[in-house]
């Protein structure tokens, strides 16, 4: 199904996402008499079109998938994950979340933030599109990690273990977010 329209709000993202078929939103905008622009807002896909967690393809060496990991979150860290949810999310009506098996991604047209959760190290590592040479970089809170494998979005990795870390990556946030 495809939805045109010249607007859509975040509730309209939210309750496409809820149904489990293969819905595009897509939004439209006039330039003058003779362009028309088509822009991509949301795409779901049924949950059968996804590869289950237990297939081949999708084993990780015993990687626990990211719903897991959140649900081992001590309470503290899971209210500040719905801090930093609740504040990725409030930046425009055109951000996206989408959970996949790693991380948790925030998106416009391309993603600007992920989230992964470490129970056992007790924070969340964010990475965001910022060049890293473009920010002074401090141990134990931003690290850059191009050249290094990892699973999230953009070269600058931001630890957070709690509000305090928090508060002080949300220019962070902004910065990739106005960037994407």
């Amino acid at each position: 199904l495809l939805c045109i329209a010249p607007d859509f709000t975040k509730y309209d993202v939210h309750a496409v996402q809820q149904i489990d078929r293969n819905i595009e939103l897509i939004r439209y905008r006039k330039f003058g008499d003779s362009l028309l622009l088509l822009e991509l807002v949301n795409r779901t896909a049924p949950s059968d079109e996804v590869r289950p967690a237990t297939s081949p393809a999708a084993d990780t060496g015993g990687t626990k998938p990211i719903t897991e990991k959140m649900s081992e979150l001590a309470p503290a860290l899971r209210d500040v994950y719905e801090e930093l949810r609740s504040f990725l999310l409030a930046l425009g009506d055109d951000v996206q979340e989408k959970t996949l098996r790693h991380c948790v991604a925030f998106r416009r047209l391309k993603n600007f933030a992920s989230v992964e959760f470490h129970p056992t190290k007790g924070c969340l590592t964010t990475h965001v599109k910022i060049d890293p040479s473009t920010v002074t970089l401090e141990e134990g809170f931003t690290r850059d990690v191009r050249g290094l494998g990892h699973q999230g979005t953009g070269d600058l990795r931001v630890t957070i273990f709690d509000r305090i870390h928090l508060e002080k990556a949300k220019p962070l946030f902004v910065k990739s977010y106005e960037a994407s």
